[in-house]
């Protein structure tokens, strides 16, 4: 039997993959992290499940859990906020589980960069503007590489998303205002998704007095810093009536 990994989503419940839920509903054990997920999340567990939360746990408790679960027998289902695929430190409890011979499937999720344009109603790569999105964060407790420092990746004047910064919120600012416009547009996001979500919109100028009225806004947030946030992009050439592709022909 394997152990699934599961990316649980922003906070909405019902932004929770299908095979996510699928998982979760069939599961004899769920770890899930605490801190982070949504708890309505776990009403899709079934009555008789063991749940433990892991915000107060270390590694190896984590996986000594998840090992002797599955070797029980027992379906076993390991929450994390998000997307999987960043910030989710599922590397280190994969290598050690697969070292007791646990097999690992992981399952997706929707990453709250994903849930906030949705509710800013935006797209990060706009036709005749920036086609990137970089994702990083400000270095911390936990160091980031010299070469992707806010500052040389707010060059690119590319959609700009940081997780884990907003605890060092006012650094972020004083970067971002080395080498970018004072008018560049910036949003904080924060619990997107959830019930008590606010997003707070600015500039570079006054962001910083904006998020101040908001003490209830903490490190739970996004900083999205780009153009997309303002500009009207152009049409796009795949439903230009002249563009022909596969599927269809433009008009001569």
């Amino acid at each position: 039997m394997a152990v699934s990994f599961i990316g649980a989503g922003p906070g909405d419940p019902e932004l929770l993959t299908l095979k996510g839920y699928k998982r979760i509903k069939e599961a004899d054990v769920i770890v899930y992290a605490g801190s982070l997920i949504n708890p309505e999340i776990l009403k899709y567990a079934d009555d008789n499940a063991e749940i433990f939360d892991s915000k107060d746990m270390i590694l190896e408790e984590i996986v000594d859990i998840i090992v002797r679960s599955v070797r029980k027998g027992k379906k076993v289902a390991r929450l994390h906020t998000g997307d999987l695929s960043i910030y989710s430190s599922i590397t280190e409890q994969i290598e050690e589980i697969k070292k007791a011979g646990v097999e690992v499937e992981v399952i997706p999720g929707i990453s709250s960069y994903q849930a906030a344009a949705a509710q800013l109603g935006k797209e990060y790569t706009v036709p005749g503007g920036t086609q990137t999105v970089i994702l990083t964060r400000m270095t911390g407790r936990t160091p980031v590489p010299d070469s992707e420092n806010i500052a040389s990746l707010a060059r690119h004047n590319s959609s700009l998303v940081l997780f884990l910064s907003m605890g060092i919120f006012e650094n972020v600012i004083k970067e971002l205002k080395s080498v970018l416009s004072p008018k560049t547009p910036v949003a904080v996001a924060y619990k997107v998704t959830w019930p008590d979500e606010i997003i707070i919109l600015g500039t570079l100028s006054d962001i910083s007095k904006k998020v101040k009225k908001f003490p209830a806004v903490n490190k739970n947030s996004l900083v999205i810093i780009g153009n997309f946030l303002k500009v009207q992009g152009g049409k796009s050439r795949l439903y230009d009536k002249y563009f022909s592709h596969e599927y269809r022909k433009g008009i001569k």
